[in-house]
């Protein structure tokens, strides 16, 4: 499973109503090559599923990623901080064994 925090649903929601994007898109999460720390998260808008799509709907939010990156995501939570030393958004993430300092990266 993957959760949404309220924080991050009401940025979604923002984000959406502003960029004029339509409720039949979804987040799409994924894990790339990367960072300081060896992996790094990718979001993005979409509205195309693939085959191999896990999809998990939280607090009125859908979230989709690709089995390969559910497997680092596994009960992660989708954050959004924001205010002078918000960092956006970010991965609560109980399988990273440790975060780079900006929290864009991990490694397990």
């Amino acid at each position: 499973m993957l959760f949404v925090a309220d924080s991050a649903k009401a940025k979604i929601q923002e984000i959406k109503q502003k960029e004029h994007i339509d409720d039949d898109y979804f987040v799409r999460v994924s894990i790339t090559s990367g960072g300081c720390s060896g992996l790094s998260y990718k979001m993005d808008f979409d509205n195309e599923s693939k085959p191999n799509d896990q999809v998990f709907e939280d607090n009125g939010v859908k979230v989709v990623t690709d089995l390969k990156s559910f497997l680092y995501l596994f009960n992660s939570t989708l954050e959004f901080s924001g205010g002078l030393e918000g960092k956006g958004f970010s991965f609560n993430n109980p399988n990273a064994a440790r975060t780079c300092g900006c929290g864009e990266s991990f490694a397990v």
